[in-house]
């Protein structure tokens, strides 16, 4: 095969010596390499126990949230959670039981946002979502809905603990340029103060 714009070379991939049959065997295992890189992106993107996207993952989704919000002047909104007494359950039910209370929270929050919200795990017991678009109203029908959810799951569940969560906000403010590692900043920020004052 010739190379476009490079008269009398040809491509790497097509050897005169290798049969019909031995190029798309090499073609197929190109195509089998890409996707193993493409995976391999994904999972380094995505938290394995939850499968939420990490706090890399997250980051990236967020901030095209964030531009799409901005070049509509949209609002949006970065919703922090931290799982109560999360280390009390690790230590007196066992790290299965921790794992499991972290992929029911995992399973709520899909479930209670939206398809365009984007949610994910950011470490240990902290799980963040972005609304992009939501008045004061909605958030608090979205609130509503992720407490029913859990209340459903805790009453349902056979273990020896509910399932309780603690949540702070930052405002998206378009003027201030705000990229997503800004907003997790202030979300960081506002649940530390929280936790220690």
């Amino acid at each position: 095969m010739l190379i476009p714009g490079k008269p009398g070379k040809r491509s790497a991939c097509t050897d005169p010596t290798r049969s019909p049959h031995q190029e798309r065997e090499l073609l197929r295992d190109l195509a089998r390499k890409a996707e193993q890189e493409l995976m391999g992106v994904q999972m380094a993107s995505m938290d394995e126990l939850t499968l939420l996207p990490n706090r890399h993952g997250f980051t990236a989704l967020a901030q095209q949230g964030l531009d799409a919000c901005q070049q509509l002047g949209i609002p949006a909104t970065l919703l922090f959670f931290d799982l109560d007494n999360f280390k009390q359950i690790n230590y007196l039910y066992g790290r299965t039981e921790g794992d499991n209370a972290l992929k029911t929270f995992a399973d709520v929050l899909r479930i209670a946002f939206r398809e365009s919200d984007v949610i994910g795990r950011l470490g240990d017991d902290e799980f963040v979502a972005l609304l992009t678009g939501s008045s004061v109203v909605e958030l608090c029908a979205i609130m509503a809905r992720l407490g029913e959810i859990l209340g459903e799951r805790n009453a349902t569940a056979n273990r020896s603990f509910a399932i309780h969560y603690s949540i702070d906000q930052v405002e998206f403010d378009a003027r201030l340029n705000q990229t997503a590692q800004d907003l997790l900043a202030l979300a960081d920020k506002a649940m530390h103060d929280t936790r220690h004052s």
